[in-house]
């Protein structure tokens, strides 16, 4: 029962494949355009210095002349200096002091044993003192208010009632411990002296900074600051076709642009911005889908690879979305070309380059000066995918960051002098944003393992670590069938040397052919190319039973890989390197030893398929080859030819090179390759070289 659900979902996946397909871009486009911006766009661009190049802009409504940020800043500082710090009076601390001044004064007195008369009329003249000092206030300086000043005015808060005052006109602790010693007299020193010191113990500030309501009264003056500079009324010319826009002009553009995104938030129908975004969205990944389906079948078939694709849009879409609500300071932070990194590594050249270029259409949309966004990013895109051909060593992916990082750099620097006409001009820090772009897009690396992972995607990455021979299962076949891994190896050889002749994916070929024999660990003394004694385990089996056990080996390499999980890419050469071809050997000797017996062709065919592509096809050529000339006993040039000839021709008049797209130039190519270097392999000294 179980088995019945499970080819049911196969059958009505494969049946409704096709509207899945369309479904994804629907939530694509729904996705994307629900999280942009739904007010419309300023329809001009303009820089200063720089000439009006469309109609007269008349103002279709009146607007106030923003102020610059400069002019704000420079506002905001004069207002800030004419805002007084603001101090508070505190009566309550000289309330405390008093008592306690009075007790130890006592306690002093006594201790140092003064003429009891005099106590009282001391204690009374020294209060009196103290309390006039703290009627005018000792003030607490903050230095940050004397800025290299002596003094510096205030605003003194006290009894609901402010007044502004000089910071000379009140005492600090150490003027008003002057002012008492100057004052104070007595007959006795040392009774003065005592008195003092104690005076100096007790004095304390009791005018305090209020930062707290002084920062009110700041935040209240700044916000109080206009932030306009005159008006444009409706009608008037803002600038005429063919004008330079001046300081000035720029200003007012800058201006009506904000107005007139700050009413069309309110006033533009979001609807029909919306409707617009979908259609432009939807005709984008529709260019797509065409694309695909005219030129990469095999993606727009697999729905898999068709999310992936999808995914990475709206990522980067949604990026730009996210940076626009953080109101990022620019849009240069996000690594666009991460986009075609991943695709060039996972896909192909084109398909990267294709995609980058609809991601950067759309986003073009949505982002200030969109034709310098797009140059800038169309231009590092295409460094990016020129820099990464084949991704066979990890510092390849520095080398296109800083290949990337050249590429923005030339296009920052062209286009600074191209609008200012000179180095001093050109603000270097709008630079940094590139830089720090550059550094996220080395979060490819991680992404391209994931995507595999997730998406069952073999990169070039991925491919060199199998082809790698310390690995477990090449380590494993080296040991238990050292010939088959040596065939596997001179397979490789030959398959790579011509697939990378005729084009084609050589690092695909080369981990297909060091698997394609995997099967044979199983039993490998089965395999000539594994026994070493004149005894095969054949000759004590029938033909059936022998035939089987060689062709049992592809279903077992199959079983093998995917228990190891290999990616299918390199299980399909496993699958199709025989084709569905005959084991001929122990087919010919059935029906010679047994011609009375009824024999059923299929018990010695391999189940196949046949090769679907390039890649399969050669290895499936170079497979036969290398087999069959180890059977040479005269491996010369002669002998060479003819056998790759025969070989070749065979495989043609069986079909089974009809479903790979390898033309008669391709195969006369091959078979040259295999040729030269068989007889490489072999030794072999061509006849016009052996007389030398």
């Amino acid at each position: 029962m179980a088995k019945i659900n499970k080819n049911s979902h196969k059958i009505l996946y494969r049946k409704y494949s096709s509207n899945i397909k369309y479904l994804m871009m629907a939530l694509t486009v729904f996705i994307i355009t629900f999280f942009l911006p739904k007010q419309p766009r300023f329809r001009y661009e303009f820089q200063k210095g720089k000439i009006w190049l469309n109609k007269d802009l008349v103002s279709p409504f009146s607007f106030a002349i923003l102020k610059t940020n400069p002019q704000v800043a420079t506002d905001k500082n004069d207002a800030l200096e004419n805002v007084l710090p603001i101090y508070r009076f505190d009566p309550d601390i000289f309330s405390g002091i008093q008592e306690a001044y009075e007790n130890e004064f006592d306690v002093k007195w006594r201790a140092n044993t003064f003429l009891e008369a005099d106590r009282e009329p001391s204690k009374a003249a020294s209060l009196r003192l103290l309390t006039a000092i703290y009627e005018k206030g000792i003030l607490a300086v903050n230095p940050k208010h004397l800025k290299g000043r002596k003094y510096y005015d205030l605003s003194l808060l006290n009894n609901n009632i402010t007044y502004t005052i000089s910071s000379q006109d009140v005492y600090t602790v150490q003027t008003a411990l002057d002012f008492f010693n100057d004052t104070f007299t007595s007959t006795n020193l040392k009774e003065k002296e005592v008195i003092i010191n104690l005076v100096e113990d007790h004095l304390q500030p009791n005018i305090i900074f209020d930062e707290k309501l002084t920062s009110i009264v700041q935040n209240n003056t700044v916000n109080s600051l206009s932030t306009t500079r005159g008006m444009v009324q409706k009608g008037e010319l803002i600038i005429a076709k063919n004008n330079v826009i001046d300081d000035e002009i720029y200003q007012k553009l800058q201006s009506f642009k904000e107005t007139y995104e700050a009413q069309t938030k309110t006033i533009g129908d979001s609807k029909l911005v919306y409707l617009g975004q979908i259609l432009l969205v939807a005709f984008v990944l529709t260019l797509q889908m065409v694309f695909l389906y005219m030129f990469r079948k095999d993606i727009f078939a697999d729905n898999r690879q068709l999310s992936l694709l999808m995914l990475v849009i709206t990522s980067m879409l949604l990026a730009l979305t996210w940076s626009n609500k953080l109101n990022l300071p620019s849009v240069y932070y996000i690594p666009f070309c991460i986009v075609p990194i991943i695709i060039r590594i996972l896909f192909d050249t084109r398909l990267a380059l294709y995609l980058h270029l609809l991601v950067i259409l759309i986003a073009g949309f949505f982002v200030p000066n969109s034709f310098e966004f797009v140059f800038y990013q169309t231009t590092a895109g295409m460094v990016a995918i020129y820099s990464i051909r084949n991704l066979i060593k990890r510092e390849q992916l520095l080398l296109s960051a800083l290949f990337i990082l050249t590429a923005y750099f030339i296009s920052f620097l062209g286009i600074g002098l191209l609008r200012e006409g000179s180095f001093k001009e050109i603000e270097w820090i709008n630079f940094v944003p590139f830089i720090i772009s550059v550094l996220l897009s080395l979060l490819a690396y991680p992404l391209i393992y994931a995507f595999e992972r997730v998406f069952g995607i073999t990169s070039d990455v991925a491919l060199i670590e199998l082809t790698n021979t310390n690995n477990k299962l090449l380590r494993e076949l080296a040991f238990k069938a050292p010939g088959t891994f040596q065939h596997s190896l001179q397979v490789a050889n030959l398959a790579e040397a011509a697939i990378f002749k005729i084009g084609g994916n050589s690092l695909l070929v080369r981990a297909g052919a060091l698997y394609h024999d995997i099967g044979k660990i199983e039993n490998p003394q089965y395999f000539i190319e594994n026994q070493n004694t004149s005894i095969s385990p054949h000759d004590k089996l029938p033909y059936e039973q022998s035939a089987q056990i060689i062709i049992k080996h592809v279903h077992k390499g199959i079983e093998i890989t995917r228990r190891n999980q290999l990616p299918e890419s390199v299980i399909d050469f496993i699958r199709t390197h025989h084709g569905n071809t005959r084991v001929d050997f122990f087919y010919q000797s059935f029906l010679k030893n047994s011609p009375e017996k009824f024999v059923d062709e299929n018990i010695f065919r391999y189940p196949g398929p046949i090769p679907f592509s390039k890649e399969t096809g050669v290895l499936m050529l170079a497979d036969s080859v290398e087999a069959a000339s180890r059977s040479i006993k005269n491996p010369d040039a002669q002998n060479i030819n003819d056998l790759v000839e025969r070989i070749i021709d065979y495989k043609l008049e069986q079909n089974q090179l009809d479903n790979c797209d390898l033309t008669l130039k391709d195969l006369e190519t091959i078979k040259l390759i295999f040729k030269t270097m068989l007889m490489s392999i072999y030794h072999v000294r061509i006849d016009y070289l052996q007389s030398v």
